[in-house]
């Protein structure tokens, strides 16, 4: 059975399927460092795979059409039309594609004693005293009043700056160290340091001007198109293997690009689909899935409308009977077991590196605050499909009860009607800037979204 807590073993063939699938992850993650970047180049897979764009694809759709619809470039919605009508429902793999990461403010730029930095705010859940000193990469858009759009992504390349946060050296940092956790660096003082050579020839705030000069001839905008920029510090540098066996993966957004990645690919393998199938990926999750392109908005209950307009005809009834009849895996990681920090784990009821793709019945915190909490009956088919597809799967929770907890997008989807439980990537080292997976377990998620995709 696929619950218990034992390791898969894989033939000669399935190890080779493992490692092609993390090579390829390993690419997608070093591409997708924003939730921008991760939406252009999941569009990019997806247009490859034969999918078309809903705004370009005329006329009526068919069983077989595969097409897609995005929003604002930090959401998007898949589908792969099937021979049932849509209004019997369709099943869904939802994941998002932000993470946890330093936002410039829209006014970042400032020179302080000969040095030039960019003042920050930080984004999701994050142990500030993670971020500093480590290198960092600067990625997003700068929107200018002319309409043009102004791609910026320094640092991740060859012979690229990398930029940083400075700390205390430690000869200082005596009350510094008495502080809490969250107090030994604070949000304010998250700023990045971006230079420290004068502009010749000025006299007030040269380097801040110097800095200024190279945008400008560089990428073509003033400290004025930083109100509407776009621009978030990332951990620079690229995913690697992890261990002399190769056998995890260190990157930065495991969280959630793992559990994205895997529903691409099994959408993109799925083969004439009964129900219609769909891989949704939003925005803002880490924030409360606000906003436009977060998951509360009406983004995806506007593409099933459309979809439904396209195929049977539109009428509000038929959209609330495909929403309430659709089941979804909601594609997020769950922690995994850390023997270094045991103390706030439930042993019987933690998700284990290696040990394969994890179902969280429910997640929220303390008392199950937060939680859309999984039917039984739900569950019960989850585990019928798991079995029959030889999946290594397991169960588990988010740590102790009172220890924390954390949230998802289920809930969201769980106000539809439809049956939702969370499942996804067991991750090591979560929200920190860079992250541990097992390949096995990215390899047995694919796997677990293509069987419940292949359901009739």
């Amino acid at each position: 059975m696929g619950h218990i807590k034992s390791r898969k073993t894989y033939t000669m063939q399935q190890t080779e399927e493992i490692e092609t699938l993390s090579k390829a992850y390993r690419k997608f993650l070093d591409s997708s460092k924003t939730e921008r970047e991760c939406i252009n180049e999941a569009i990019d897979m997806a247009e490859a795979a034969g999918y078309v764009s809903l705004e370009t694809k005329a006329g009526s759709l068919k069983s077989g059409d595969k097409v897609y619809s995005q929003c604002m470039g930090k959401a998007l919605a898949l589908f792969h039309i099937g021979r049932r009508p849509i209004e019997e429902g369709i099943f869904i793999l939802g994941a998002h594609t932000d993470s946890p990461r330093l936002d410039l403010k829209q006014q970042p730029l400032y020179e302080d004693q000969n040095l030039a930095f960019f003042d920050t705010h930080y984004y999701g859940g994050i142990k500030k005293y993670q971020w500093v000193t480590i290198p960092l990469a600067i990625h997003g858009v700068v929107a200018k009043k002319d309409g043009n759009i102004v791609e910026i992504r320094v640092g991740d390349e060859e012979g690229d700056p990398v930029f940083c946060v400075t700390d205390l050296l430690i000869h200082l940092a005596s009350e510094q160290q008495e502080k809490r956790g969250s107090k030994i660096i604070e949000g304010e003082n998250l700023d990045i340091l971006i230079g420290s050579s004068p502009l010749e020839g000025t006299e007030k705030d040269a380097v801040k001007a110097n800095v200024l000069s190279y945008l400008n001839s560089q990428y073509g905008i003033t400290e004025e198109d930083f109100v509407s920029a776009e621009l978030e510090a990332v951990p620079a540098g690229q995913a690697r293997d992890v261990g002399f066996d190769r056998s995890m993966i260190l990157g930065y957004g495991h969280d959630d690009r793992a559990c994205a990645f895997a529903s691409l690919q099994a959408l993109f393998k799925l083969q004439s689909p009964s129900c219609t199938a769909c891989c949704v990926l939003v925005d803002k999750e880490e924030i409360g899935s606000v906003g436009a392109t977060g998951a509360q908005s009406r983004f995806f209950e506007n593409a099933i409308a459309e979809i439904l307009s396209r195929t049977q005809g539109y009428h509000e009834l038929s959209l609330r009977r495909c929403l309430s009849h659709s089941r979804m895996l909601s594609s997020d990681v769950s922690a995994a077991y850390d023997p270094l920090y045991s103390s706030v784990f439930d042993s019987h009821n933690s998700a284990y590196l290696g040990y394969g793709v994890v179902f969280n019945k429910y997640t929220g915190s303390r008392g199950k605050s937060g939680s859309s909490d999984a039917n039984a009956e739900y569950v019960a088919l989850i585990r019928k499909i798991m079995d029959e597809a030889n999946i290594a799967f397991q169960v588990a929770e988010l740590g102790k009860v009172d220890a924390g907890g954390g949230g998802t997008i289920a809930y969201l989807f769980a106000k539809y009607g439809m049956d939702v439980i969370d499942c996804g990537v067991p991750v090591l080292s979560m929200h920190a800037p860079w992250e541990i997976v097992s390949k096995a377990d990215l390899y047995e998620a694919y796997r677990c979204y293509l069987a419940f995709l292949e359901q009739v």
